[in-house]
């Protein structure tokens, strides 16, 4: 049963702790990074063979796969990837920078050119669930900033194929290339390139514990999104929302995963312990029953408070993934929130509308990161590159400055080189 708390009442370490990982992977992880660097191809089609249970030949997928993967999806969930995709396109195009140039004073000309990436690796989870959505939520920003290669790698499956949904939303969000490999293997083909896997410039996209650790021992070699822990949803409901509604939306993140996490924040008790029995009613009705029942039981609560205000400062306090506002006039409480991935609001927003049709982006930052981090986004897919020029006679004005600059940092070269181009030194 979903654990109750009554701020006050108990101590707030057990209020506020995050549910840590079980078990250590970083040694097999970078034993894993370590075989793929130095054997390509061939290591990775034997930790397929051994993790996926497949033997494969070739590990790209080829053009018929995915033309008769999209053949075959059912024309209705075609539609609805259409609408999604167009919903996710309409949103991101507001993100897209533009180069500016600066020439306010004379001789002098500044500027940023933005400029997209190359290269960028999409990770796409497969195992106890597919994801198409994370397809086009990951996909079309990097499309949008004008990524040359997006190369998207996932599991395959026992027969050696991949999911035909993934394979559609990847072929409506313009993947270039796909390759039917996993896990941190995949990470490692994606950072340093194998015969078949071309290396990119950045890695994005959710997985298990040895996709994130892989992210993380990568890092450097290339960019990431982020370091992506278990899903959380937090609600934020003063008494008047339906127990069953908010029961429903908390299962729909504990059903992700046995390490998810899913809270209600209230300043009433009798909702919360309405919700709580909804809760076990509805449990045991869901296809991922045991995974929802561990998520739940392990890492699930109900927060009483005082307070709307003090509910507030609590996801304040614990930064969520997704933040469900669940008020009355929720745009009168939209400021009091500094720290959420991404906040739905009111009470016809369930977070699971973010997850596939609204538009704004649902790979967000984790376990508390959004104080720090933000949503995925256009610029995830862009650098910037800035750009100074001077004439003599504009140099002439500074050179004085930038000298005497340098020289209190005991960087005479520096000095120099400001004043050799005007003065007779």
């Amino acid at each position: 049963m979903i654990k109750l708390f009554e701020m006050g009442k108990v101590d707030e370490k057990s209020i506020f702790a995050r549910t840590e990982a079980a078990f250590d992977v970083s040694a097999t992880v970078a034993d894993i990074i370590k075989n793929v660097r130095a054997r390509g191809d061939a290591a990775l089609k034997e930790y397929t063979l051994r993790f996926d249970k497949v033997e494969l030949c070739d590990l790209r997928v080829s053009k018929s796969e995915i033309e008769e993967a999209f053949n075959k999806t059912e024309p209705e969930f075609i539609r609805i990837l259409n609408r999604a995709a167009e919903n996710i396109r309409a949103f991101h195009r507001r993100q897209v920078r533009n180069s500016f140039v600066i020439n306010d004073e004379d001789g002098v000309v500044m500027g940023q050119k933005v400029i997209p990436m190359d290269s960028v690796g999409l990770y796409v989870p497969g195992g106890t669930a597919a994801y198409p959505s994370t397809v086009l939520m990951d996909s079309i920003p990097a499309k949008l900033a004008g990524v040359k290669q997006l190369v998207m790698v996932t599991p395959p499956s026992r027969d050696g194929s991949v999911n035909p949904s993934i394979l559609a939303a990847a072929k409506i969000a313009g993947v270039d290339s796909i390759y039917k490999i996993g896990g941190a293997q995949a990470i490692a083909a994606l950072a340093y390139g194998t015969e078949s896997v071309p290396n990119v410039d950045k890695i994005v996209g959710p997985g298990n514990a040895f996709v994130a650790e892989a992210k993380k021992q990568v890092y450097g070699q290339v960019s990431i999104d982020m370091i992506a822990g278990p899903s959380e949803i937090m609600i934020v409901s003063d008494e008047k929302s339906r127990p069953d509604v908010l029961a429903a939306d908390l299962l729909s993140q504990a059903e992700h995963d046995k390490m998810a996490s899913a809270v209600l924040v209230t300043n009433s008790i009798e909702l919360a312990k309405a919700v709580q029995a909804e809760i076990e009613k509805r449990i045991p009705t869901l296809e991922r029953a045991e995974i929802a029942r561990a998520s739940i039981d392990n890492n699930g609560k109900i927060i009483v408070t005082d307070s709307l205000p003090e509910a507030f400062e609590v996801a304040n306090r614990l930064a969520p993934e997704h933040l469900e506002m669940c008020v009355d006039e929720p745009f009168a409480y939209l400021d009091k929130i500094r720290h959420a991935g991404s906040v739905f609001m009111g009470r016809n927003c369930p977070e699971a509308l973010g997850d596939y049709m609204a538009g704004p982006n649902h790979t967000l930052p984790t376990g508390g990161t959004a104080r720090f981090s933000s949503p995925l986004s256009v610029d995830d897919f862009v650098k910037k590159t800035q750009f100074t020029y001077f004439t003599t006679e504009a140099l002439a004005r500074l050179n004085k400055d930038v000298a005497y600059f340098a020289r209190k940092e005991g960087l005479t070269a520096h000095a120099l080189s400001a004043l050799i181009r005007t003065e007779d030194i």
